[in-house]
């Protein structure tokens, strides 16, 4: 029996499995994909307190590292649910069970993405899913915004301040965001409406030259731009843990800043639970404030 089983090898994690290793409880980490979540695949990191600049992946890797120095222990399995057993809990996995006193779920979440052939290719040269995170890098170029609801024109405001010219992509005739984002775009000289329309192509060599925007059911047009942010939504994995804890409508586990989900002794951390802000920095305090809660139990 662990002290301490964590699902999820993300930034909050791995942070989480730091912190516990370090107050002396022997961890397991379940990871079902690869180490260092989302982050993983950003080609640059430059808002993290204290890096100046590093890529997503050394990122990923300096954490792992760091808890497998602690004697944080990994294991590549898919969990597939939590039910309390004797003197703590038992996560069901693909290849068996394990057994906790204590149990933080750190699952993340997923960008919605296009769909679109060249998605994967394009993803961090000129393809992103975080303004907040890559907008600096498009400093006084074109780029364009895929989506319609508040946080994609929030981020289109975001990048008028800091690009040439922002392209917003919507496929209905109006925005699904708050009335008064909306008034605010219309203010806005270098935010140009593109409504009715969807993203049919992304095109390139080496790095994203331009996307094909099909608009009012058949037009097609070329619009030429150097990043395409999608915003469209985020996905949350939280399904086989439904039984155990509760979730939202959108199925992200309700938790507030304490991390303590409806089961005690079960802890939610970093995007997969409910929360306005998801970055770096807010999953990492999540890790810690869940593994501290953990240890005192």
């Amino acid at each position: 029996m662990s002290d301490i089983i964590i699902v999820g090898a993300g930034c909050a994690g791995l942070t989480a499995a730091i912190y516990a290793a370090r107050a002396g409880k022997s961890v397991t980490v379940l990871e079902n994909e690869g180490v260092g979540g989302q982050i993983s695949t950003s080609p640059r990191v430059e808002n993290y307190p204290g890096i100046k600049s590093v890529s997503g992946m050394e990122f990923a890797d300096r954490l792992f590292d760091q808890a497998c120095d602690l004697g944080v222990e990994l294991q590549l399995a898919h969990a597939e649910g939590i039910e309390k057993s004797e003197g703590g809990f038992t996560v069901k996995t693909d290849f068996g069970d394990l057994t906790g006193k204590a149990v933080i779920l750190a699952t993340g979440c997923k960008h919605r993405k296009l769909g679109l052939p060249e998605e994967e290719r394009f993803a961090g040269k000129g393809v992103s899913y975080c303004a907040v995170c890559d907008g600096a890098f498009y400093k006084g170029k074109t780029v364009a915004i895929v989506g319609g609801g508040n946080a994609a024109l929030q981020n289109a405001l975001m990048l008028a301040d800091i690009c040439e010219k922002v392209y917003l992509i919507h496929r209905r005739d109006a925005y699904r965001a708050e009335r008064q984002l909306a008034e605010q775009i219309g203010k806005v000289s270098n935010i140009v409406p593109v409504l009715n329309a969807t993203v049919s192509a992304l095109n390139g060599g080496d790095k994203l030259e331009s996307v094909t925007v099909t608009q009012n059911g058949n037009e097609k047009k070329e619009i030429e731009l150097e990043g395409l942010f999608v915003s469209i939504g985020q996905q949350a994995d939280n399904a086989a843990f439904a039984d155990a804890v509760a979730l939202d409508e959108e199925g992200y586990i309700v938790a507030g800043e304490d991390c303590r989900t409806s089961c005690e002794g079960v802890f939610a951390a970093g995007d997969c639970r409910t929360k306005q802000i998801r970055q770096l920095t807010t999953a990492a305090a999540d890790g810690a404030v869940a593994a501290l809660a953990a240890c005192r139990l």
